[in-house]
């Protein structure tokens, strides 16, 4: 009697929980939409200027504000890399 019980419990509940094959489907494999492409983003003008405040290595308070184009920008910032990568690789004095 026991198994006939838990036979019929088990089908139920798996009639209840059965999912059709096609919501499997999509469940897997959701469909995909395409809404539209964003506008490309437009490049900052290099030589736009573009102002900064640095603190001076001497002292907490003092602060200047130096300003260059973003092209200049990007070259000091390429001849920065490039001395911390040289004084990183130099050899040591013996």
């Amino acid at each position: 009697m026991r198994t006939i019980v838990y036979g019929a419990t088990a089908a139920l509940l798996a009639g209840i929980f059965a999912v059709p094959a096609d919501a499997q489907q999509s469940a897997q494999n959701p469909p995909i939409t395409v809404t539209g492409s964003k506008p490309a983003k437009k490049a900052p003008d290099p030589n736009e200027v573009v102002c900064e405040k640095q603190q001076d290595v001497s002292s907490r308070l003092v602060v200047r504000r130096v300003c260059m184009t973003r092209a200049e920008w990007a070259e000091q910032r390429r001849q920065d890399r490039m001395e911390i990568d040289r004084v990183q690789t130099q050899q040591p004095a013996h």
